[in-house]
């Protein structure tokens, strides 16, 4: 392990979305908020008409705290003094990237994360993050792979690693994912999974985007608008299995509930059963035995994530990334139901792989993706009707 870390040359810090830092005189001068923290439901009056439109962010008001400007708000309202006592804020992957290095900064794919506070179009700041002084206050915007500094040496030293270690600025995790494939292929759909799964159209028309569901336009660290469709596809796999593992899922198990009928409605409360009665997803270990759970969850992934790519009019291959690249289930539905779709067969997961490619971001040759197409040879046609 010590040889390993004398062998590390930068760090490049990657975080979710929707995660801010604000910093004082002397650090952190209020914990970073949790997006999912209930009490962001409390809007002030008028709240949804006091934001930029649709049109200028790109970006619904969206529930809890997963509008940035949401927490802002918020925070003024009941720790002004804390808010007060900010001087400068940054996004969560630039917090890292300042506390590694000392060095303040922002970065676009993580303020365009459906914040409200950027107007991905225009590459700048929304009204709304003007006219409150939230904007003045962040730190200067920098490229995702551009050196911010250098390790400090105290941590250096803590950490056993050289003196020397770049730091680059960073960038928000799905869209590290799609810097891996943009040099590759500038016309592709990206299905980045994890605790989300995330639909990435790019070089698609943002047309599509009209300010209902959960559609809206990331930014990528090229600073270019991508439109976007989203799901907590992590999270419902987990609900519909039920303690049963993903791994358990079975092309020919999920022909057999296809050919019965059995379905998950959309939106993932309901089981449709083969009599036609309707189950909720948290009754499904008692109707399903492990392997049907692990089946019914990664097809109705694979059957969210297609309504995700036809509402964006997605173009080009479809890539597949994260721990969805690894569910066959998934995979076959997927390509059943679209056609032309690759999944990731990089040892290295697409988000960290991302960061490696930023790492190298002005390399003259890119780093082609290692992906392997996949092939709908098993499913039932009934899936496809």
């Amino acid at each position: 392990m010590g040889s390993l870390r004398k062998s590390v040359r930068c760090i490049v810090p990657i975080t979710h979305g929707a995660a801010f830092a604000g910093i004082g005189p002397s650090g952190l001068a209020l914990p970073i908020p949790d997006y999912e923290f209930e009490g962001f439901e409390d809007r002030a009056a008028g709240w949804s008409k006091s934001v930029d439109s649709f049109a200028q962010t790109l970006c619904p008001v969206l529930p809890l705290g997963l509008n940035a400007a949401t927490q802002f708000d918020w925070l003024e309202r009941y720790v002004p003094n804390k808010m007060a006592a900010v001087r400068q804020w940054m996004p969560y992957a630039q917090y890292w990237a300042w506390w590694f290095s000392g060095v303040a900064s922002s970065e676009v794919s993580a303020l365009g994360c459906h914040t409200l506070l950027w107007k991905p179009r225009e590459g700048d700041w929304s009204s709304l993050a003007v006219r409150r002084g939230w904007a003045q206050r962040f730190a200067p915007v920098r490229h995702a792979w551009e050196t911010v500094g250098l390790l400090r040496p105290d941590l250096a030293q803590l950490f056993g690693l050289p003196r020397g270690v770049r730091i680059l600025c960073g960038a928000h995790d799905s869209n590290a994912c799609l810097a891996r494939y943009m040099r590759s292929w500038p016309r592709m759909t990206l299905v980045s999974s994890g605790t989300w799964v995330v639909v990435m159209a790019s070089g698609t028309s943002m047309k599509a985007l009209d300010g209902t569901g959960d559609f809206l336009a990331n930014v990528s660290v090229r600073g270019d608008p991508v439109p976007t469709g989203r799901f907590m596809g992590g999270r419902d796999i987990e609900r519909i299995c039920a303690g049963a593992s993903p791994s358990l899922a079975d092309v020919q198990v999920m022909n057999s509930l296809i050919e019965r009928g059995v379905h998950i409605e959309e939106g993932g409360q309901r089981i449709v059963l083969s009599d036609g009665q309707c189950i909720h997803v948290d009754q499904a270990a008692k109707h399903f035995n492990d392997g049907e759970r692990a089946t019914l969850a990664a097809l109705y992934a694979a059957q969210e994530t297609t309504r995700c790519v036809r509402s964006l009019g997605a173009v080009g291959p479809l890539n597949v990334d994260g721990p969805l690249a690894l569910n066959e289930v998934y995979l076959e539905a997927l390509s059943a139901l679209i056609g032309d779709v690759h999944a990731s067969d990089d040892p290295i997961e697409g988000t960290a792989r991302g960061g490696y490619v930023l790492a190298r971001w002005t390399d003259p040759r890119p780093i082609t993706p290692r992906v392997r197409f996949v092939a709908a040879r098993k499913v039932t046609d009934k899936l496809r009707q």
